[in-house]
């Protein structure tokens, strides 16, 4: 798979990551207001209102990846909607 190839080498010459697109960057920079908003109704605004552009984007991605991988995960696990819709084990 040569799309898969490309990425992963590209992953390996940047330590894992891949640049983000275009629409990637801007959807992260577009978070920083929403993330300042619940910080400050929480009030919890004080200690990042020093921090970097960098350090509050970095914050927003841990988000989004912890938030994909659930995500992943769960779509990956079977989902019972009763007791007895599973596999009969004989």
């Amino acid at each position: 798979m040569p799309c898969l190839d490309a990425g992963s080498a590209l992953a390996n010459r940047n330590d894992g990551m891949i640049d983000k697109t275009q629409f990637e960057q801007q959807a992260i920079k577009d978070a920083r207001r929403p993330f300042a908003e619940a910080l400050t109704e929480l009030g919890l605004m004080a200690p990042f209102f020093d921090r970097s552009a960098d350090d509050i984007d970095r914050l927003i991605e841990a988000c989004i990846d912890g938030f994909q991988e659930s995500m992943r995960r769960q779509a990956g696990e079977k989902s019972r909607s009763t007791p007895f819709d599973d596999d009969v084990p004989f």
